[in-house]
């Protein structure tokens, strides 16, 4: 037998041995059936490139050593205040004020599932452009006089990304302390100019979870997609504006429409100890929980008076460093509260079996359940398969609006006029499973219904899918759909 062919058979028994040893791992971890299938097959069928792909992509960490984070102070602190609230809600009927009686089986969930502390805020306030989003924390920014945190998926070397880099180094050298945390993967693009002037001017810059390709252990399928801005403390910002040209201007699209919002009360402290949590894993380092990360008392007994001037909140985070999937269950449990009206807005709809399930079971029962995505993408893979869902919507009568006017990056729900969501996740499988994700619940009808109102606005640059119309579209745009469905899973 030649040398080559001798090569070649041992690779093949070395890569056949590694894919049966993959495929049992796989087949252990007892995951979705779907997606479990699917790496096998990815594996089967694509020699070498399909492992690799599944060393890449398709590795599950959550619950795993390499994102835990048991024993860290905030982590021990958060699940004490969370346990705490449980009990009194079970054991005293009046800690839980009238107006949120009626979803204290959400609250319990988020308690219980991501230690999701119910925090009093005095004040709220909601953004539907990128532009007026980054105005507000650029004006927040310019007012800090102790700290600045800042997190961001993406940052940009361009008109936006330098602003907020000149005002970080201003701040910096007036004595306040700067901390920036990206993604290694959103800011893959970002020049090592832009990253040392921050450094050497004095801001933290930490890069989140770097991802090496040649390691076995890769962690590039799980991403910090959180964008979370703490100002002293006292004012917190989130939801799904990065800092880009695009979220200011819209790029390549008429506009980059997106959802932010401003608050200040007790939940800021919720996204203090997020970024604390997620610096804690960058460089193991903690703060000891002072006055001057924490000034708003956080309280082992909340004083949840009954009073329209507190404004109700939660705020939830998941990822492979929790035990469990906290916003995908807050979405499929909110989903099921709805007895009138749901309103979603995605960029990107590749739900799971049971938020999917969940949505079409509120429609056939009588809710009017309404559901807005981008005509056009900035991604076609997600598009498709975003697209390949459709016709099952439209049959069960989910109502499915395409925003026409540029392109829809918010992650909005509202369900019944009585409570909203609003945050970083997106309505697709990489949100829910695999990214660091946070999103905040908002327990006031105000609020809600200013989206809903939003989202009626916005409906007038929409053009509105129909049944009839739609399973005529054509043969080669539904091949499409149908090859990027079997991808679902996968991204």
């Amino acid at each position: 037998m030649p040398f080559w062919e001798y090569i070649s058979v041992i690779l093949y028994i070395v890569y056949l041995v590694l894919a049966i040893y993959a495929s049992g791992v796989i087949i252990y971890q007892k995951s979705d059936p779907v997606k479990s299938l699917s790496w096998i097959i990815v594996i089967l069928l694509l020699p070498y490139i399909g492992l690799v792909l599944y060393l890449l992509f398709g590795q599950n960490f959550r619950k795993s050593k390499l994102y835990n984070r048991k024993g860290v102070r905030d982590e021990r602190v958060r699940r004490i205040i969370a346990n705490n609230q449980l009990k009194q809600i079970k054991s005293d009927s009046s800690f839980l004020p009238q107006s949120l009686r009626k979803f204290e089986k959400l609250i319990n969930l988020n308690l219980k599932s991501s230690r999701s502390i119910l925090g009093v805020n005095t004040s709220i306030e909601l953004y539907f452009t990128g532009k007026d989003a980054l105005e507000a924390m650029y004006e927040s920014i310019e007012k800090a006089t102790k700290h600045i945190h800042l997190q961001s998926y993406i940052i940009e070397d361009d008109t936006i990304g330098n602003r907020f880099k000149n005002i970080l180094i201003k701040k910096a050298k007036e004595g306040v302390e700067v901390r920036v945390i990206y993604d290694d993967v959103g800011c893959w693009g970002l020049s090592s100019e832009y990253k040392n002037d921050m450094l050497l001017n004095g801001v933290e810059l930490l890069s989140f979870s770097p991802a090496r390709f040649i390691t076995p252990t890769s962690k590039v399928n799980y991403r910090n997609h959180r964008k979370i801005l703490v100002i002293d403390g006292l004012i917190g910002f989130l939801g799904g504006v990065n800092l880009a040209d695009r979220y200011y201007s819209g790029g390549n699209f008429q506009e980059w429409r997106d959802t932010h919002m401003k608050l200040s009360g007790e939940s800021v402290a919720a996204l203090q100890s997020s970024f604390l949590l997620d610096r804690y894993f960058i460089i193991n380092q903690q703060f000891k929980r002072r006055k001057k990360y924490y000034p708003i008392p956080v309280k082992e007994d909340f004083d949840l008076e009954n009073s329209n001037e507190h404004i109700y909140s939660q705020i939830i985070t998941s990822g492979p460093d929790s035990d469990w999937a906290g916003i995908m269950q807050c979405y499929f449990t909110a989903i099921t509260y709805a007895k009138k009206e749901i309103f979603i807005v995605t960029p990107y709809f590749t739900p799971n079996e049971s938020i999917l399930n969940a949505m079409k079971t509120a429609a056939m029962g009588g809710v009017e359940v309404s559901l807005m995505l981008s005509e056009k993408s900035d991604t076609s893979i997600a598009h498709w398969c975003t697209m390949s869902y459709a016709a099952e919507l439209l049959e069960a009568g989910v109502k499915v609006y395409l925003f026409k006017k540029g392109f829809i990056h918010s992650k909005v729900i509202s369900i019944d006029g009585e409570f909203c969501i609003i945050g970083s996740a997106n309505m697709d499988n990489r949100s829910l499973e695999h990214n660091f994700e946070i999103t905040a619940i908002i327990y006031n009808s105000n609020f809600a219904k200013e989206v809903e109102e939003q989202f009626r606005k916005d409906q007038t640059e929409c053009r509105t899918l129909a049944s009839s119309k739609w399973a005529r579209r054509s043969v080669k745009n539904q091949m499409k759909e149908a090859l990027a469905r079997l991808l679902s899973p996968l991204i």
